[in-house]
Parts: structure tokens; sequence; C-alpha cells
């Protein structure tokens, strides 16, 4: 059996979805499955066991013998929650009691960590664990995934194969519960099929333009193929940003949802809202020849073509994966 945490989830359930499509089909997701919102996500998966998140190590420990890997993506992912009890419960004691399932029972683990452990990016984009230390990430959610980054690498006993993948900016679809949290492409088509028009939040750094923010935007389809091929290749182990590796401006993502809906480009600017001005990022970009080094050589789905096939077969249609 494959478990998937956070399985109704985003990454999790496309994660799901493509293993299916790979020819896994002895699935477990793992979830809070009360939120109806997110039913869509899991709920046309056949062939799959599902089991309660607040039941799972419990679980575990009865069905270790059959459970061949974890994915463990469940998360708290808002970025504006601040219950720092909330997130330390879900993003770090429950993501140390599953690490610590796995060590017990063999079982090799690839979890989420985020790119927001990186803060403003003063110390670079770089995932050498020599400079974890260093970095300060800018609100709760990135400081939960940071201190279970630093918490797993001070492990003395490990997993065979342990995993920590720095998402960076994911787009694509499984994402239509996710509210103001969606992406930015999501947040793109849906007002320009109502208005014509797109708003992007205004420049409060003298460094950047009006919408020349940069972000490494990275298509789930590709997320979800990295963590194919970690499962398949047990000897990488290692906490690895998962990102595209090249940097683009929030106005090169809008104008490509323009053009997918075959639309002239209308873009107006806003302030950054005041309760994330300050914790605002201006620039990631993944250096992914960590990842690299590996051995992973496929290519990284352009801008232009994610956000294509996220508009023309998931968007246009409300299509699930």
């Amino acid at each position: 059996m494959i478990v998937i945490t956070g399985a109704a989830g985003f990454i999790g359930s496309c994660l799901a979805s493509a293993l299916q499509q790979a020819g896994y089909n002895d699935l477990v997701l793992v979830d809070d499955f009360s939120r109806a919102d997110k039913s869509p996500n899991h709920q046309a998966k056949q062939g799959v066991q599902r089991v309660e998140r607040s039941v799972f190590l419990a679980w575990l420990a009865q069905e270790q013998r059959s459970v061949q890997y974890i994915f463990h993506l469940g998360a708290r992912t808002d970025t504006t929650e601040f219950n720092r009890e909330l997130l330390n419960e879900l993003n770090f004691e429950y993501s140390k009691a599953v690490w610590l399932a796995c060590v017990q029972y063999g079982i090799p683990l690839v979890y989420a960590s985020s790119a927001a452990t990186y803060g403003d990016g003063t110390f670079g984009f770089d995932d050498d664990t020599a400079q974890l230390d260093r970095l300060k990430p800018l609100n709760p959610y990135g400081d939960s995934k940071h201190a279970f980054d630093q918490w797993a690498l001070a492990q003395e006993k490990k997993p065979f194969q342990w995993v920590g993948l720095k998402f960076f900016n994911v787009y694509g679809p499984n994402e239509y519960h996710k509210g103001r949290m969606a992406s930015v492409v999501y947040h793109a088509y849906h007002k320009i099929r109502k208005e014509g028009r797109m708003q992007l939040f205004r420049s409060h750094h003298p460094q950047f333009k009006d919408g020349e923010q940069l972000r490494d935007f990275i298509y789930v389809k590709d997320v979800v193929a990295v963590c194919l091929w970690l499962m398949e290749h047990r000897t990488v182990s290692g906490l690895f940003n998962l990102g595209t590796g090249e940097a683009r401006t929030f106005l090169d993502l809008t104008k490509s949802v323009f053009d997918a809906m075959g639309i002239s480009a209308a873009i107006d600017f806003i302030d950054t809202p005041l309760d994330i001005r300050d914790k605002y990022q201006y620039f990631t970009e993944a250096n992914m020849q960590k990842l690299r080094a590996t051995g992973y050589t496929l290519p990284f789905t352009s801008l232009e073509a994610g956000v294509e096939d996220y508009v023309y077969n998931y968007l246009t249609s409300n299509n699930y994966w």
C-alpha cells in the first residue's frame, strides 16, 4: 500500500491521480474528509482506502507491514494563519509522529516542506542544509515548516529513505477549495471570465515595478512527477527544493492566462493588503542543482504550457484530475 496524507487537498489528490495512472492502485488516502468542498478531489477515485487523519497513526500501527511508502503532504498551508498552536499541532507534532512511525516500521517517507522557509530570500534559495539555521521565515506557517526541517535533519535515526520537498509556487487542477490561498492562475481565470480584467498587487518595493514581482511557479503535474521518481529511486534522501529554477513575473503569468483564454490583456494594480504587505516575498527562485545532481532529468513545464493545460483542460470545464 502507498499512503498519501493530505489526500483530499490540492497536491495530495493530484498525486493520487498520477499514481493510479501509473498503475499504482493500492492507495490509502488520509485526511480530514469532513469538508464537502474537498470531496470532488477524492470521491471519484475508485479502489482506494480512506483513513481519517485522527486515527491514521493507530491504523498504521496495525497495518504497517502492508505499507510500502508514505507521502506526507497533509498540513495547514494557509500563510495567513497566525494560530501557532494549531500550526504546531498539525505541521510539526503530527509530522514528527509520522516520521517516528516510519523509522520504527522501516517505511520510506517523502514529506512536504515549503519555500516559505526561505523568508524574504536574504540568504538565497539554496537547499544546502549547512545554511538551514540562518533562514528566517516571514510567517508562522513558514516557521512550522522550517522547525520540522531542522528537527528532521537533527535526528540520529531517519527512515531508510527520507525526502523533504520545499515546494515553491504550485498551481494546477484540484485547488478549487483553497479560496484566498489558491494560485494566481486560478484567481486570474475567474476574474477575467467575470470582468474581462485582472488586478495584481502594486509593488511597494523600490527595486520592483508593478507586476514584476517574481516567483518560481511550478505546475502540479511536475511536482507529482518528482514524487513518483523519488519513490522509484529509493537511494535518494535529503532536503530538496522543488520549483522550476526559473523565476517569472506575475505579469508573465497573468498574460499567459489571458492568452490561454483568447482575450486581450487588461491589467490593473491595487495596493497589497496591509495584513500581508510587510511579509510579502518579492522574489523566489529555486536552486535546482541538488535535485538534478541525484539524476532527475525530466524537464519542467514552461509557465505558458502549464497555464494553457490548466485553463483548457480543467478550469474551462471545472474538471478535476
